[in-house]
């Protein structure tokens, strides 16, 4: 070899080792954080740290082998535009100083103690995948749901796989009236021409294709002034295809006194209620609702007491509800029985009252009343260096721009903490070089972001094969046979 080439070979080795070097320096110098979840509480977490300091590197780990939590399981199918957010999460987790590691479960594969030891810092994100229970005699009964399993089978969870609701009877009642509830209440109605063109999964759809639902009950302990849905939900079920709302006008008597006083958003929500339920439509949709042969309402002041079943025991055959007045006025109105019941045939009954988070582990502090994690602003109480983000930190509340603002808060209080010398960031700490040993010895192997990427490719491809955005992969392991092939 010439004395031009030896040199030029030992320069690329120099040059090499050396950025290495750097590489291994930067590694160790930089601050390392570690999120637990990857729903949108997680993402934007994720996405405010990196944005508010350079020497944040940011490791989120997921029990699935998919990411995006809520936004791929939760948010109803005729939505795509809701899933828009999943553009802005795949640009967080592109960046070079944040690692997506999916297929790990913490608290089973690796504890939270271990990712204290690894991380300067672990946020904990992985929201609300407990159901609220209702409390009432034949709960547990055939033909009765939680609406967060209910949802999870139609957007393909794998833990809900196999539900299958019957939907061979002719009427349903939802139990809570808020956004979920009526994104239930929806796909149960909508025209299947409606629904083919989402990604709802291809077993949901040949169930609905087979349904015999015709009429959907919305049923709320208080009153119209106390929906908790928003306007644009309202609006969606007023103006389904093939359905007439039933409202009954004696539930809004007082409703337009009290108008006047109430905030724009409930007012404007108030007024549609009212409009639906009083006035008489015009021709037109007059004609539409004379034609259409499915048919919802709400029913307000009315709370489940019991649920019925059918001769033989073995399955719901109605549903008994207590009959409330109001107590108090607005926001702050309670439910008081009044001893009078009313009784509902139906054969399907989805409770929709709400998610709640579950604890982690004993060494995490844990409001079980609540079903939060304690916090301020974020910041785990009593556990330095520990964090929380979303409906773990605030209970099941709000949208997507909601969880937003929380988790930018979280970020916030952490790099306070870091720039006050609250949350000690001088040591160096291995984060996922120790975090990937351990997983390895305990025959655990981690999705990457690239490794789902070949998922996405895979479910958007069979997808476009029948006209739909995407035909999810419905099993942990189809799953990760595509993300390993």
């Amino acid at each position: 070899m010439s004395g031009h080439k030896m040199l030029f070979s030992g320069l690329k080795l120099w040059t090499a080792g050396r950025s290495r070097w750097i590489s291994r320096l930067h590694d160790d110098c930089s601050t390392k954080v570690c999120i637990v979840g990857s729903g949108p509480a997680g993402f934007y977490t994720a996405q405010h740290l990196i944005k508010a300091r350079q020497d944040v590197e940011v490791d989120i780990y997921e029990r699935l082998p998919v990411p995006f939590g809520l936004v791929r399981f939760g948010v109803a199918p005729d939505h795509p535009e809701v899933k828009n957010v999943i553009n802005t999460f795949t640009q967080t987790a592109r960046q070079s100083r944040c690692h997506f590691y999916g297929n790990v479960s913490v608290g089973t594969d690796v504890s939270v103690e271990e990712l204290r030891h690894a991380y300067h810092a672990v946020v904990l994100s992985y929201g609300a995948e407990g159901n609220r229970s209702m409390g009432v005699p034949g709960e547990d009964l055939a033909g009765v749901h939680a609406a967060k399993d209910f949802v999870g089978w139609y957007n393909g969870l794998p833990s809900c796989r196999e539900l299958r609701p019957d939907l061979s009877c002719e009427t349903a009642v939802i139990l809570g009236q808020g956004n979920v509830a009526l994104d239930v209440a929806r796909v149960l109605l909508a025209p299947l021409d409606i629904l083919k063109k989402t990604d709802i999964t291809q077993p949901a759809l040949e169930a609905l294709a087979e349904s015999q639902v015709r009429r959907v009950l919305i049923v709320g302990r208080r009153g119209p002034m106390q929906v908790a849905c928003t306007i644009k939900e309202l609006r969606e079920m007023v103006n389904l295809p093939n359905t007439r709302p039933e409202l009954m006008a004696a539930d809004f008597e007082g409703v337009a006194e009290a108008l006047k006083d109430l905030p724009r958003p409930r007012k404007r929500l108030t007024e549609l209620m009212s409009k639906t339920a009083l006035e008489i439509p015009g021709d037109k949709e007059q004609q539409r609702r004379s034609g259409a042969s499915h048919t919802w309402g709400f029913r307000f002041f009315r709370s489940p007491f019991e649920i019925l079943a059918d001769p033989e025991r073995s399955r719901t055959a109605g549903i008994r509800l207590a009959v409330n007045r109001l107590e108090g006025s607005g926001e702050g109105a309670r439910a008081v029985l009044t001893g009078e019941v009313e009784d509902v045939t139906c054969g399907l009954v989805i409770s929709s009252i709400g998610y709640k988070s579950l604890p982690i582990h004993p060494s995490v502090p844990f409001d079980s009343r609540k079903a939060v994690v304690p916090n301020s602003m974020g910041r785990v109480e009593q556990a330095a260096g520990l964090y929380c983000s979303g409906w773990l930190k605030t209970g099941p509340t709000g949208v997507i721009a909601t969880t937003m603002n929380n988790s930018f808060d979280t970020a916030r209080s952490l790099v306070e903490d870091m720039e006050s010398g609250t949350l000690d960031v001088s040591a160096a700490k291995p984060g996922s070089r120790s975090v990937s040993a351990l997983l390895e010895q305990r025959g655990v192997k981690p999705v990457t972001f690239s490794d789902w990427e070949k998922i996405d490719g895979v479910e958007t491809r069979r997808g476009e094969a029948v006209g739909k955005p995407r035909e999810k992969l419905l099993t942990v392991e189809e799953m990760l046979q595509v993300a390993r092939s």
